[in-house]
Parts: structure tokens; C-alpha cells; sequence
């Protein structure tokens, strides 16, 4: 009775295949395997010890290796006719109701050339898959790195990918593996840099076999570069300063709360770092990583918040500083870089990562109420005295803005937003748009479109932000409910 089989040959030692994949080498009538014209396959190789006299051999040529072809269809083109003509080859012999074996390198399932003949042939005739250790694994095992520990996300990529793709994906998983290198090696490691974790990716290549290399991404030669490696990110579980590095201090911006609005860049330099400092509630929002010290603290301490991330970058750690948004509005940036701005912190390096705004989100969820001049400014008046509060609102009311109201008020602090919507009142009308946007980006979030006349103080708290809107500011009901936009036009009259 014919037989398909895709066999799993592992990554490379003959000893790493397994007991059942190679009881089917030996009693197979036909043995497929796949190489580059003129070349010899590693999974015939790999297989061999475990052939017996008296089987048929196919050999399968790759007509391209390189994704250059002059066939009419390009290199797609000429992959497609390569696989139907082989197809036909392994056809002839099932219908003799012969077991054809096809070897494949690692899995059959992953990157596998057998995957293109199972979908040709399977619904006609009986086939069977044999798992085979895949190189992702062997290399991480033959590095003595876990791939991935915990919750870790472990994403494996193609080197083939456009380089923007690439580095947005391994800014955005925990540990990655990248295959199909060779040419494609000095895209990779630039995807690598841009993603902040180049400098913890080793290349190994040809895993487990005699010639075995293993080599840090940043010191690889990329003409010692085979096709038969891949780059594994490992793990973070074992987070550490290097030897003698170099400290630094990152103040990034998480967003204002859904996870979805933390940027990539963010979450690449907060795997990297070894210490984690910030408001308490803010570094209860970063994802774990194994290792990682964890530096909480009360609100009202930035200054002693920034000295400590300045001291421990000093001692060669990779410091981030959390805020919420963006941390360079009313958040850690500045409080940072004025601790610095001192002789003995000018040469700890200080790298700004931005983040979304509160009042980006907030005006996203009702349409586009900042969408011309506007302006943000902060209620709170501990750091300023209210005098130049209310002086900064008059000028904002008088220069016809609309404007975004950080910090409007706290348990004690309920006065200031009173005396806004007085301030408010003297220059502008009772029907200018007013938003009242509390907890964005969380399961609380609740945002009410007003009026200046109709807007609430009392409803207002330290999770709370308000946009009001300017002469041209409008609203309509549309198929979201409320929408508010800021025209960018004037009238010429």
C-alpha cells in the first residue's frame, strides 16, 4: 500500500533523529531528498546511516536558490513549476504502491520543502509526519540559553522580510529566533540594532554538526554567514549589566493606559533594562522580566526618583524611567535632565523615549478636538504658584485655542477647577465643547462630551482630563455618538 512520509531528519547529527524517523529511513522503497543544483544534501547526509541497499534514490534540484530567476514567472514562478514536476516524480511511485520517504532538514512542518509536496499529495494518497528537533531549539540548546521562560512571547521570523517589518516585530516579542540568513545576514542585524536587542543575540550556525560556530551577532562576519544558521534572542530571565558597561538612563513614556498604546520602542528598552524606577503605580504596569530590579516610589519624590536612576546608571546599570503618556509632558524627562544638569551626573548618559499623550487619547476617542493650535497645561499648582495658572489660562482664552487640562484636580485640591470654568467663561460661550475624559485606556474609562454651561467641576479627579474647545471648535452625532473636531480653517471676515 503507497505510503507518504515527511520525515524530520533534526538539524544536523545524525544521533539527534529519532528512533521512529529513522526506522522509516530503512524501510522506505524510496527516498527523497532535496539539494542546490550541483550540490550534495545535508538531509541525505544526516540520513544515510540509516539507508539499506537496494532503495530508490530522488534527488530534487532546486532549479533557484537565490530569488533570481529568469523564468517567466520569476523566482515564484519557477518554484511552483519545480514543485508540480516533483510532485508527478513522487506520484509515479505511490501509484506503484510504493512508502516514499521525504527527508527534511529540522521539522517537516517549519520552512520545510516537504510542506509544499504534503499539500500536493496528501489528499490523494495515505501520508505521515515524523517530528524532527527543528534548528530554533538545537541552537538555543547548543548556546546553553532558554529561548524562552515564564510568559515570554518567543517569535520566529524569516530574515527574508522587509527590514522595517523585521525590527517592528523583535521590538514587539520577548525572545526571537531569525532563519534563512546568508544574504540576508547584515538586513537582520540592523533590524537587531534597531530593536535595541542586538547586542544580546548570538548567531549559530550549523547546529550540531562538526563545523558548529557560534558567534555574537555584533562581532559575525557576514561572509561567515551560511544559509543553514539562525540568530536567537534569548531569553531575559538572566537580565544583568555587562562587565565594566556603560550605565545609561531611558525615560520612557508607557502610554496612558492600554498596553496597546505602549510603543514598540518602549517595550524594547524596558526588556533591556536591568533596573526599572518610577511611581509606584507606573511600574506596576511593566511587564515582568526575570531578573529585572523594580525601584517604586511615592508620586511626589521625582527629584529623589531621579538621583537614584543617575546613581544606579552610574554603577553600569540600564536604568528606565517609567512614566505615564509621554514622559517628556508634565512627566519624568524633565525632573530627570534638571537632576543631571550637576557635576556629577554630566556623564551618565540620559536617552528620552516618547510615548502617546493622554491628551492624544483622549481626543482620539471623540474625534479630533486638537486637530489645529492647541495648547496643554497643567491645573496643579504645587510647583507654580496659581497666580501664573490663571494668568497662562486668560492668554490661552484670549489667543482662541483649544486646550488640554493636565493634573485638574486631587482629593484636596478642588478649588483650582472651579475657578477654570470661571476663567473659561469670561471670553468664550456657554456652548463651547467641553470633554471630560476619565481613566482613558483602562476598564474604568468614561468620556462625556459637555458644554462649558452644562461641564460638572465636581465629577473631575486627579484621573481625569478635559479638552475645551475653541470659537471653532463643533460637534455632531455621527454613527460613533459625539464626534468634536477643530476646524483648520477661519473665516476671512
Amino acid at each position: 500500500m503507497s505510503r507518504l512520509i515527511g520525515i524530520g531528519v533534526g538539524p544536523g547529527d545524525p544521533e539527534l533523529l529519532t528512533v521512529k524517523g529513522a526506522r522509516a529511513i530503512g524501510e522506505a522503497d524510496v527516498l527523497v531528498y532535496h539539494a542546490r543544483r550541483g550540490g550534495t544534501s545535508t538531509a541525505r547526509t544526516i540520513g544515510e546511516r540509516y539507508m539499506r541497499p537496494g532503495q530508490i534514490h530522488e534527488l530534487l534540484e532546486y532549479p533557484v536558490t537565490t530569488g533570481i530567476s529568469e523564468h517567466p514567472g520569476g523566482y515564484a514562478g519557477a518554484m511552483a513549476e519545480f514543485y508540480l514536476d516533483a510532485a508527478q516524480r513522487l506520484r509515479a511511485h505511490l501509484d506503484q504502491g510504493r512508502t516514499v520517504a521525504v527527508l527534511s532538514l529540522g521539522d517537516p512542518m517549519l520552512y520545510s520543502s516537504y510542506q509544499h509536496l504534503h499539500r500536493l499529495l496528501a489528499e490523494d494518497f495515505p501520508a505521515e509526519i515524523i517530528p524532527g528537533i527543528p534548528s530554533i531549539t538545537a541552537a538555543a540548546d547548543m548556546l546553553g540559553q532558554p529561548l524562552a521562560e515564564e510568559e515570554e512571547v518567543l517569535t520566529i521570523l524569516s530574515g527574508t522580510l522587509p527590514l522595517p517589518e523585521l525590527s517592528d516585530r523583535l521590538r514587539g516579542t520577548d525572545t526571537a529566533v531569525v532563519m534563512k540568513l546568508g544574504r540576508t545576514f547584515e538586513k537582520v542585524r540592523t533590524a537587531l540594532i534597531n530593536a535595541g536587542v542586538a547586542e544580546r543575540a548570538w548567531v549559530v550556525s550549523r547546529a550540531t554538526m562538526p563545523e558548529q560556530t557560534m558567534v555574537p551577532v555584533l562581532a559575525a562576519d557576514p561572509a561567515d554567514i551560511p544559509y543553514f544558521s539562525c540568530i536567537i534572542v534569548p531569553s531575559t530571565a538572566t537580565v544583568a549589566a555587562p562587565a565594566e558597561a556603560e550605565g545609561e538612563v531611558v525615560v520612557v513614556g508607557l502610554g496612558p493606559g492600554d498596553p496597546m498604546w505602549t510603543t514598540p520602542e518602549v517595550t524594547a528598552e524596558l526588556r533591556r533594562a536591568t533596573d526599572v524606577v518610577g511611581y509606584t503605580t507606573y511600574v506596576n504596569r511593566v511587564p515582568a522580566v526575570a531578573g529585572q530590579r523594580l525601584h517604586p516610589s511615592d508620586n511626589r519624590v521625582e527629584a529623589e526618583r531621579a538621583a537614584m536612576a543617575l546613581d544606579l546608571a552610574k554603577q553600569g546599570r540600564r536604568v528606565a524611567v517609567v512614566s505615564s503618556g509621554d514622559p517628556g509632558v508634565f512627566a519624568m524627562a524633565a525632573a530627570v535632565l534638571e537632576t543631571a544638569d550637576d557635576e556629577q551626573w554630566r556623564d551618565v548618559p540620559v536617552r528620552v523615549v516618547p510615548g502617546v499623550t493622554a491628551a492624544q487619547a483622549v481626543a482620539s476617542r471623540v474625534g479630533a478636538p486638537l486637530g489645529h493650535d492647541f495648547a496643554l497645561i497643567s491645573l496643579s499648582d504645587r510647583l507654580k504658584p496659581w497666580e501664573i495658572v490663571e494668568r497662562r489660562v486668560r492668554a490661552l482664552c484670549g489667543a482662541d485655542m483649544a486646550f488640554a487640562v493636565y493634573n485638574p484636580a486631587s482629593r484636596t485640591r478642588r478649588q483650582q477647577v472651579e475657578e477654570l470654568k470661571r476663567l473659561v467663561a469670561e471670553s468664550r460661550s456657554p456652548r463651547t465643547p467641553v470633554i471630560v475624559a476619565r481613566a482613558v485606556g483602562s476598564a474604568e474609562e468614561k468620556v462625556t462630551v459637555t458644554d462649558l454651561e452644562n461641564f460638572d467641576p465636581g465629577v473631575v479627579d486627579m484621573r481625569t482630563l478635559l479638552i475645551f474647545g475653541a470659537s471653532t471648535t463643533s460637534t455632531y452625532e455621527g454613527a460613533q455618538g459625539t464626534r468634536v473636531f477643530t476646524s483648520r480653517r477661519y473665516s476671512t471676515d
